[in-house]
């Protein structure tokens, strides 16, 4: 009866009181092993106090506690899986977009450093091309072809498609010019067709392949015949849409000095960039492509950073106020801004009176681009790692920021710690992301 009584209680806490967890209150069992042991050892050199575990007490700390793993969480889905700092998001970029673009498509997720993905310089001598099949520049007027049933076959991939189609009489050359191009984009074989008028009067039927790049085989990408049709053949001549007049090729282009080609203008490098050839150049004025903080991203994540780091200190705030009985966590924060607030105004994060971040974004990025993040926003990871700590530490004991009278000091040193107290001076269940 007791069990049922007490199972009753901590399913009501976790619905009361826990919040949903997310995926960063999973963690691995090394993970776990160590907030364990961090608990015993806290526990082992802790004195003895006298807490009151009265309703407000008890609140206090729980609401510390849960507003410190919120603070957490919100800092690890800026950061990488293996670092906290919320500055490793990398782009690519390349020095000449008319030549060539870069895109950075390795893991975000995790931290990167430049050093291991090399910048390499490239020339393009050669754009892949798609095959052009031009037809003749005839009269937009009334048509030649007698009326009839016609049909005729494109080739592509080793398929073939039939189409088929009507000429009344009264039709004239460019309005079945533009129904045979709609008939054919509508199939979506891979074949394009438009048509095109030189502004004399003439016009022409122009299919090309949605595909680049030379065939292994050397064969053509796509064919058009009527020799073989089951309906009237001679529109393939009459619109004069089976000569190739400008045969597909491959991209050639030079990395580092060493030639390569590819099918597409657009190809990977080592699953770290994505390169979308644009035009040619020059080998004495090579385009040179590399990685680089993403300014946009990094502003973005230190602007969630202070966002979470803003509501943190309001829920605090409040917590405390309520609680009225300890001001500790008060004095704890104001020694932590003291410390980074001269490196942080500089550039461009400012604390308010009241302990609030703000955030001018301008001179945030300027000061991002003027040379590596790293280096130039230091003060930002040193701040954001001093906020970590300062949430694991709250998460790991909050009774610690509570109103207590100290009867005993252990002997430093000289303690042996208790495996079957984790913390016998928390005051709480654990709670369903313990």
């Amino acid at each position: 009866m007791a069990g049922f009584a007490l199972t009753n209680i901590y399913n009501n806490f976790l619905t009361t009181y826990a919040p949903k967890s997310t995926r960063y209150d999973n963690h691995k069992r090394g993970e776990l092993k160590g907030i364990y042991e961090s608990i015993v050892r806290q526990s082992k050199e802790s004195p003895l106090f006298l807490i009151d575990y009265g309703t407000e007490t008890t609140s206090y700390a729980v609401n510390m506690k849960e507003n410190a793993r919120e603070l957490s969480n919100v800092i690890s889905s800026l950061s990488s899986e293996d670092t906290m700092s919320v500055l490793d998001k990398k782009t690519a970029y390349s020095s000449n977009e008319d030549i060539a673009i870069a895109k950075y498509i390795g893991d975000n997720s995790q931290s990167i450093d430049p050093d291991d993905v090399p910048s390499f310089e490239i020339t393009v001598k050669q754009l892949a091309s798609s095959q052009v099949n031009l037809g003749k520049f005839i009269g937009e007027g009334d048509m030649d072809l007698a009326p009839d049933t016609y049909s005729f076959d494109i080739e592509i991939n080793d398929t073939d498609y039939e189409f088929q189609f009507n000429v009344e009489a009264g039709d004239t050359n460019k309005d079945m010019q533009e129904k045979l191009a709609r008939l054919i984009n509508r199939s979506n074989i891979g074949v394009n067709a438009t048509v095109e008028s030189d502004g004399t009067g003439l016009s022409a039927l122009r299919l090309e392949s949605t595909a680049t790049g030379k065939q292994i085989d050397g064969r053509d990408v796509f064919t058009v015949s009527d020799d073989n049709t089951s309906t009237a053949s001679g529109a393939v001549e009459y619109f004069g849409i089976s000569e190739v007049t400008s045969p597909s090729s491959n991209a050639i282009f030079a990395l580092n000095g060493s030639e390569h080609s590819a099918y597409s203008n657009s190809f990977t490098i080592d699953k770290v960039y994505e390169i979308t050839l644009m035009g040619q150049n020059d080998e004495d004025s090579p385009v040179t492509v590399g990685l680089r903080p993403d300014i946009e991203s990094l502003v973005g994540n230190i602007s969630g950073l202070v966002k979470g780091y803003n509501d943190f200190m309001r829920k605090a705030a409040e917590y405390t106020e309520s609680y009225g009985r300890s001001t500790k966590f008060n004095s704890q924060m104001r020694s932590i801004r003291s410390q980074y607030q001269n490196e942080l105004d500089a550039i461009g994060l400012s604390f308010d009176e009241d302990g609030m971040l703000n955030i001018d974004k301008k001179l945030l990025a300027q000061s991002a681009g003027e040379g590596d993040p790293h280096d130039t926003l230091k003060a930002i990871t040193n701040f954001t790692n001093t906020l970590v700590d300062k949430a694991a530490e709250i998460s790991l004991n909050p009774m610690e920021y509570t109103s207590r009278v100290v009867v005993e000091y252990k002997n430093p040193g000289k303690n042996f710690p208790n495996p079957y107290i984790t913390s016998m001076y928390s005051g709480m269940m654990f709670n369903g992301y313990c």
